[in-house]
């Protein structure tokens, strides 16, 4: 189910998934009628926009807050213009499984939008790197330090990708995996020696969070 008020990307996603073999079930450009339908039927999917109407602040997110505590079976993309942090660390909680939160104008492969999709409706978590850059400026943990390249290269450590893995996914070299890796463990204060390895440790740090 989708729900987005812009008619033109509400419409331009509904046909990029339907081209794909995805089932749309419905959709809107607000999110009430949204909610009513799912008191009804389960989607295994539901994509939605932050700032919807009738006010145009954060319906999206309330909305996706509630699909959270009543159906918590159901995966839910947020797509948007904007971070709403606070609603997103409740969105988040304890155990944040099935959601996805990615800014439009950051969603530039249409790949990377599937695969999101896909890895949600999975139980899987997926965060645009901005996202998670402005909920950690927020907080005092050394992460907040990483940059969101970096930030982006550890999540994908975190999914268990080799260095050649995020290179081939950020369309960069192996080289340049490397570098971030190494900045990231020295922000994160990991030195080499110990007998620890320093790549575990740093993901341990992010999933943690």
């Amino acid at each position: 189910m989708l729900a987005e008020d812009s008619a033109l990307l509400r419409e331009g996603v509904r046909s990029l998934l339907t081209d794909e073999g995805h089932d749309v079930v419905a959709a809107y450009g607000s999110a009430e009628p949204l909610l009513a339908r799912l008191a009804a039927e389960r989607p295994d999917v539901v994509v939605l926009d932050v700032r919807m109407p009738p006010t145009h602040t954060d319906e999206g997110v309330r909305a996706a807050v509630r699909i959270r505590e009543r159906w918590p079976e159901v995966g839910i993309l947020v797509l948007s213009q904007y971070v709403e942090q606070e609603f997103t660390r409740v969105l988040l909680g304890d155990e944040a499984r099935g959601v996805g939160y990615l800014l439009k104008d950051r969603v530039m492969r249409v790949d990377d939008f599937l695969d999101a999709l896909a890895r949600v409706a999975s139980g899987g978590l997926v965060l645009d790197p901005e996202v998670v850059g402005q909920l950690f400026r927020s907080t005092t943990h050394p992460l907040g330090m990483l940059s969101d390249r970096e930030r982006e290269v550890l999540g994908l450590m975190a999914e268990g990708r080799t260095n050649a893995g995020i290179a081939a996914a950020l369309y960069v070299s192996v080289s340049a995996v490397e570098k971030h890796a190494n900045a990231i463990f020295d922000k994160l204060g990991l030195a080499a020696e110990g007998g620890y390895s320093r790549r575990v440790l740093a993901v341990v740090r992010y999933l943690e969070v």
